[in-house]
């Protein structure tokens, strides 16, 4: 999997179960997290594909949610949250 905050690729053997305390390696973001969940979908209700799992106030914060599964390819721009890259994006919409 891969660390939604900074990119990074963390190791997980086949059954290895990511817990509530890991965190990244590289930038020490947590990695049992809703960014980091393969049912993480900013566009669905709640931003989660998964319809039973509880609302989660702080997507980039540890979680207990017993739905959560790693995602396999996420990637995330180095150092950025994403958003100042949709900033950017948006601005130049309305540029003259």
């Amino acid at each position: 999997m891969d660390c939604w905050k900074c990119g990074k690729s963390v190791e997980l053997t086949p059954g290895m179960r990511v817990g509530t305390r890991d965190a990244c390696p590289r930038c020490d973001s947590d990695l049992h997290s809703c960014r980091n969940c393969r049912h993480y979908d900013p566009g669905k209700h709640n931003q989660c594909a998964e319809p039973q799992a509880e609302w989660v106030r702080d997507k980039e914060a540890a979680n207990y949610c017993d739905y959560f599964s790693p995602g396999i390819g996420l990637k995330a721009s180095p150092g950025s949250s994403g958003g100042e890259e949709v900033r950017k994006k948006f601005d130049s919409l309305f540029k003259s």
